[in-house]
């Protein structure tokens, strides 16, 4: 069974730092490009960070320079490190990938079920 588990989530004053982490678990042949999700109360779900196989990575502008994506292939993690957090950075953050479960390289799309984190003094 191939799960995406994140973790890393809490409570951080604004200004304060947090790291996220998110491991894909299961018989999984090949992992293509895992983002960084987030959705605050009552509004859509954003694409907050981007990685590719090859390290290529992309940010939404409200966290650029702030939070940077990374990831372990051999692993199977990628990480999200967050800085100088704001309140408004307050929401469920969801690990999504795209995975291959074998070697005819037909990627699928899975999701964690997301960890909280909350910004506020």
């Amino acid at each position: 069974q191939v799960q995406l588990a994140e973790s890393g989530g809490g409570l951080v004053p604004p200004g304060g730092s947090l790291r996220l982490s998110c491991a894909a678990s299961g018989t999984i042949f090949s992992i293509g490009i895992m983002r960084w999700y987030r959705q605050a109360l009552g509004k859509q779900r954003e694409l907050a960070a981007f990685i590719t196989s090859g390290g290529s990575a992309g940010y939404t502008d409200s966290v650029k320079g702030r939070f940077s994506i990374s990831r372990d292939n051999a692993k199977n993690m990628v990480y999200l490190q967050m800085n100088s957090l704001k309140p408004e950075d307050t929401a469920v953050y969801y690990c999504n990938a795209d995975l291959s479960l074998s070697s005819d390289y037909r990627y699928r799309g899975y999701w964690g079920q997301g960890t909280q984190v909350t910004v506020s003094s």
